[in-house]
Formats: structure tokens, C-alpha cells, sequence
């Protein structure tokens, strides 16, 4: 059958696919286009299936704020190449601007999102991974609904945290705290929340060490538990948001005595940090 180069300029622009990808489909369907793009998303499905144990390293990590609202998401793929085409970029930036208008709970209910061109957000994605033949995933997702919140991505968007407060503070300030969030990986906002699992990891092993220790040896359990609990209070020191000496400034305040100066009533509700280099 005779293929135009109009025929697939115009699947071409219907779909996205390379051109020799819409000339295949062309021929395969006979110049039925309705055919061809059905042909051209079975073979995103394909690609997908055979490359789903790759990992996906590189990507787009991406916030938006609305209102009360706050979303992260990463779209990943397998190299760096891809990440930085403009097309990629256009589709995670169109997942984020989706997300966020949709505000869906959870990454599986992302997927049934429906972006502005009409595909889900599931589909797209495909059939992305059908064009470059790498495997693209939405790899982290989150929310936050928070009074207030701010946000940062690191200039390689790679990394990137969004921070609810529970009142409006201080542009710079909250940045700076969403910054903090980014670089240096809290475990958690506080001592009092962070996860009971965290904490008797840490407890665990500081006991384990101690019971090494030829110092040590002989020691009551009492005084071991004591000793424990004494190094959990410098882990939560150097591992709790409002604890952390702050990175924006001199180093020598706290995150919490920091905010307090700004607005004493403020206060750090939650946070979400995401990383493709962690």
C-alpha cells in the first residue's frame, strides 16, 4: 500500500510516534488511522511489558502549590538523555499541572487522571515509553493539605520537597525550610513523630555496638539502655527537621529557633522530599 508523507506527518501529529514508527502502523492498518494509533499504543504496551525490571533512574521530579493544597510526583525513565528531552519534560509538567487540579489521594489513583489532552495519565505514559523504547513510570507521588506550604527543586530536578505549615510564613523563610527538607533528608518533623520503626532500628543498634565495645563489657543492661538513649537524642538532633541546624543560615540555630523568630505560632505540619539520587 502507498504511504504519504502527509499520511504520516498527520498520524504523526495525531500521536506523537517517530516517523518511520507511523509509517509502520500506517501499512499495518491498511491508512486506517483510527487503526494505526490503536496499533502505535499496543506497541507503548509492549515496549513497557518488556522493560518493566529496568530501573528507572532519571526523571523529572516536579511540585505545584494551590491554595491549601500541595503535590510532588516524579516521572522517571532509564537515562538522562531522555529525561531532558522536551517532550518528556512537557508530559511531567503536564502530570504535575493534572495532579494537582485533580488532587487524586494516591499514585494508583493517579494513573486514572486525565490530562489536558485527554489521555490518562496511564496511557501517556505508555506510550511515551513506546516512543523512546525506555521505560517511563510515575516513581513517587504525594500530597499535602496544609494552611500554608512552600516549595523546592534543586536546580537538576532531581530532588525536591514541598512543607506544609500551619499559617502563612515568611516567603523566604519557608523556602529555606523546604530547602533544608531537600538537602539534608529528615526522618521525620520532630522527635515525637518520628517512626517507632526508625527509632528502635537506631536503639538496636547502638546497643549492638556497645555489647562489641570491650569497654563496655560487664556493664548493666540498665546503664547499656541509658547510654542508648543518649545517642538517640543526638541522632534526633541531626535527623529531625525542627532539630537540624539550619543549612540557610550561619548553622548555628536550629530549623525550630528559626521559625519561632519569624512567627512564633508557626509550625511545621508536615513534609514530603523526594530524591531520583537517593
Amino acid at each position: 500500500m502507498d504511504i504519504k508523507a502527509a499520511d504520516v506527518m498527520k498520524l504523526r501529529q495525531m500521536t506523537g510516534a517517530g516517523m518511520m514508527d507511523c509509517k509502520k502502523a500506517l501499512i499495518e492498518a491498511e491508512g486506517d488511522y483510527n487503526r494505526a494509533q490503536e496499533i502505535i499504543r499496543e506497541k507503548g504496551k509492549l515496549v513497557a511489558a518488556k522493560r518493566a525490571d529496568r530501573e528507572t533512574t532519571e526523571g523529572a521530579v516536579l511540585t505545584r502549590i494551590d491554595g491549601d493544597k500541595a503535590i510532588l510526583v516524579c516521572l522517571g525513565c532509564e537515562t538522562d538523555f531522555v529525561s531532558k528531552n522536551a517532550e518528556f519534560q512537557a508530559l511531567a509538567n503536564a502530570i504535575a499541572d493534572a495532579a494537582i487540579a485533580a488532587f487524586p489521594a494516591d499514585a494508583e489513583a493517579l494513573k486514572s487522571v486525565v490530562l489536558a489532552d485527554g489521555r490518562t495519565v496511564e496511557a501517556a505514559v505508555t506510550e511515551q515509553t513506546g516512543k523512546t523504547g525506555e521505560k517511563h513510570v510515575v516513581a513517587y507521588y504525594a500530597t499535602i493539605s496544609a494552611p500554608f506550604s512552600a516549595a523546592y527543586v534543586h536546580h537538576n530536578g532531581k530532588v525536591a520537597s514541598v512543607v506544609g505549615f500551619s499559617k502563612a510564613v515568611d516567603p523566604e523563610i519557608a523556602r529555606g525550610i523546604a530547602i533544608q527538607v531537600a538537602t539534608m533528608n529528615p526522618v521525620s518533623v520532630s522527635e515525637k513523630d518520628c517512626p517507632a520503626e526508625v527509632v528502635a532500628k537506631e536503639m538496636q543498634l547502638y546497643k549492638e555496638q556497645m555489647k562489641e565495645d570491650p569497654k563496655m563489657a560487664g556493664k548493666p543492661e540498665a546503664m547499656l539502655e541509658q547510654i542508648a538513649k543518649g545517642k538517640l537524642g543526638k541522632f534526633f538532633k541531626e535527623n529531625t527537621l525542627l532539630d537540624q541546624a539550619y543549612q540557610m543560615g550561619d548553622g548555628k540555630e536550629a530549623v525550630k529557633d528559626v521559625l519561632a523568630k519569624a512567627d512564633k505560632e508557626a509550625q511545621v505540619l508536615t513534609f514530603k522530599r523526594f530524591s531520583l539520587s537517593d
